[in-house]
């Protein structure tokens, strides 16, 4: 039986993302700021997005010919300007495709030749390998575009604030859009199992997520007036951009409630807690390595954090240990929610008043939403059983692109999603996702979760970070759980120290779920810029592990 929303349904407009986040008037000012950059002083109000955008859009229109469906890439950190080119691109009828900015030149060059870009748009800083992957995707100099501060002291490349139809000799019009048909993202999965696969997000998708975050997220708990200082609430959004997280999180839904979000290019702890401090930040959008850092790191003792009434943590499972161990430190209660690419992002979302009555939970099902658990047979689990979620709602992709076989191999006939996440629901509709269907660990028929021992792996005082993946044992033919861990600063590294927290951990956990595998200390735990664990690269280093003779593990 399909698990249903305890929302009531909302009317989802038939609006596309242009129409519907700057033609209807609004309840905050028009000249009220809503990204902010604390860097370079500058800042865009609604108003000046608006006409921004539009002139850009009728730029690419007059010097490209832009035409609907035409994709124009991002290659960019965070940047105030970003909300303009984007919206600017739909006011021309495009489609926008970012990219990740730490992408090499040759990652870049397949997400452009696979998106089709006419244009690309980046920084100074990073504008070298924009053009080397430019160059191999086929776009001219002329079609690659800065935002931010830098220009080019070459003149080769235009600055966005450029791209205007000058000549007056035609008006442009803003291009008509089919919002249930017409794709606004082709954003781009993280590619941790093969190459990435573009998911396509049409003008309906994201209005209807907004419509969906507009009543569960925001309700009546943030507000564009009032709080500290009167001025409401301010999000810090460091959170990239080019995810689809951010992209909704701190681009989309600000401007439509008139939140202010003051924009980091990247996220390091000291800039974090300074930002903070200094503009009085009250509500952030955060992953779980940040709520590690904000747990341990010493930075966190040296700023006054007071201001933040809560953090929304999402992009993988958060456990209880780690949610306890950075309130205990910083009084900033952390709630959860639970989304992925495919799904523009949001699905559930936990309430304020429950983040310590529900810890480690995702949250809830968002309006409009239902939700089976699935068994691998694709059978309904019972009742407090888990099973992989799927998920239906009108914030669902329309499918990969250019990919039949993977868009029919996620989604149903009747319209469901295949998160491929394991979870479960109590009996109050609170969902726990516990981790992903081929992430699981199989110790001899039993299912291991890495995400569990994680957590608590990072709650002992010793370790800094940790993630656990699945090695085969050819002698016992199963696969051992072995943890990768940062130590603490100055924390030991030996086989004493590995046997001691191999040893606690035992203690806490199942006898399937013991360190089989042993314990390796590492520097750093790779993860994505989104937060997730790149367990690819762990396994691959274990394979590594495995035929070199001695290694140091237990």
């Amino acid at each position: 039986m399909p698990i249903a929303s305890s929302f009531p349904p909302i009317e989802i407009p038939g609006a596309d993302i242009w129409s519907f986040l700057f033609e209807p008037l609004l309840e905050y000012p028009e000249s009220k700021a809503i990204f902010v950059d604390p860097y370079a002083s500058r800042s865009y109000t609604r108003a000046q997005v608006k006409a921004a955008a539009a002139d850009f859009g009728r730029g690419l229109k007059a010097i490209y010919g832009w035409r609907k469906g035409d994709v124009l890439a991002l290659f960019t950190p965070n940047c105030i300007d970003t909300p303009v080119v984007t919206w600017g691109c739909h006011w021309a009828g495009g489609v926008v495709s970012p990219a990740n900015p730490t992408y090499t030149a040759e990652e870049l060059a397949f997400q452009l030749k696979d998106c089709g870009a006419k244009a690309l748009v980046t920084q100074w800083p990073v504008s070298k390998a924009a053009r080397q992957a430019a160059q191999q995707a086929g776009i001219d100099d002329d079609r690659i575009i800065l935002i931010g501060d830098g220009r080019d002291p070459d003149g080769r490349f235009k600055h966005f604030t450029s791209i205007r139809n000058t000549s007056g000799a035609v008006r442009y019009r803003r291009t008509k859009l089919d919002a249930a048909k017409d794709l606004a993202f082709l954003v781009y999965s993280s590619g941790t199992t093969g190459l990435p696969k573009g998911v396509m997000l049409t003008h309906r998708n994201l209005v209807a997520n907004l419509c969906q975050l507009r009543v569960a997220e925001v309700g009546d708990k943030l507000s564009w007036k009032g709080g500290l200082g009167g001025d409401g609430d301010k999000i810090l959004g460091f959170l990239p951009f080019f995810h689809i997280y951010g992209l909704n999180v701190l681009i989309h839904l600000p401007l439509l409630v008139g939140l202010t979000v003051v924009v980091m290019p990247k996220f390091d702890i000291e800039g974090f807690c300074e930002l903070v401090q200094r503009y009085k930040i009250t509500y952030t959008y955060v992953a779980p390595p940040v709520v590690l850092l904000l747990s341990k790191h010493p930075a966190v003792e040296k700023y006054d954090l007071s201001s933040l009434r809560m953090l929304n943590s999402g992009a993988a499972p958060l456990t209880r240990e780690l949610t306890f161990a950075a309130y205990d430190r910083t009084k900033v209660p952390i709630k959860q929610a639970y989304g992925l690419s495919e799904t523009s992002p949001s699905t559930h979302v936990q309430p304020w008043d429950d983040w310590d009555k529900t810890t480690g939970c995702a949250g809830r099902l968002i309006p409009n939403e239902t939700a089976k658990l699935m068994s691998t047979e694709e059978q309904e689990v019972a009742s407090g059983e888990a099973g992989e979620i799927w998920i239906k709602g009108p914030n669902i992709f329309v499918g990969y692109w250019n990919n039949p076989e993977g868009t029919a191999a996620a989604l149903t006939p009747d319209g469901y999603f295949k998160t491929g996440d394991i979870g479960y629901v109590d009996a109050e509709g609170n969902f726990y996702v516990t981790d992903r269907v081929k992430e699981l660990i199989k110790y001899k028929g039993f299912q291991v979760a890495p995400a569990e021992l994680e957590g608590l792996l990072v709650s002992h005082p010793n370790v800094a970070d940790a993630a656990v993946v699945g090695v085969f044992s050819e002698d016992r033919a199963t696969e051992l759980p072995r943890a990768y861990v940062v130590p603490s600063p100055g924390g030991a590294r030996d086989e004493g120290a590995a046997r001691g927290l191999t040893d606690w951990l035992a203690a806490r956990v199942a006898d399937s779920k013991k360190l089989r595998g042993g314990l390796v200390f590492v520097d750093e735990i790779p993860k994505s810029a989104s937060g997730k664990i790149l367990r690819r690269v762990l396994r691959e280093r274990a394979r590594d592990e495995s035929r070199t003779a001695g290694r140091a593990r237990l």
